[in-house]
């Protein structure tokens, strides 16, 4: 069972997508097991579905979206502190000062 909180969009993916913001210190339940947020986790963030080392491809929609750049510990936070596009630069993502 995955906490309604969050999906799982692809068997195959090796993350969860956050769908309703969860707080800090907040318990959820991912395929059976119990894991406590150390960080307010935002919608469409991500959380590891498993133990992910430095360098693994992160699997979302079934396909590679990146890599992490760090260990990530099952049920933590995968985001842009610890995971990097393999494909653009994460600064291309960010709007210019201005523009919307």
């Amino acid at each position: 069972m995955i906490d309604k909180r969050f999906v799982l969009l692809n068997k195959e993916d090796n993350v969860f997508v956050c769908c309703e913001k969860v707080a800090s210190g907040k318990e959820v339940c991912f395929e059976d097991n119990m894991v406590k947020v150390n960080v307010d986790i935002n919608v469409g963030h991500k959380i590891a579905r498993n133990n992910l080392s430095k360098g693994d491809k992160i699997i979302k929609y079934g396909a590679p979206i990146g890599s992490t750049t760090e260990f990530i510990k099952f049920g933590e936070h995968v985001h842009m502190h610890n995971m990097k596009s393999d494909y653009i630069s994460s600064h291309t993502r960010q709007n210019k000062v201005g523009e919307e």
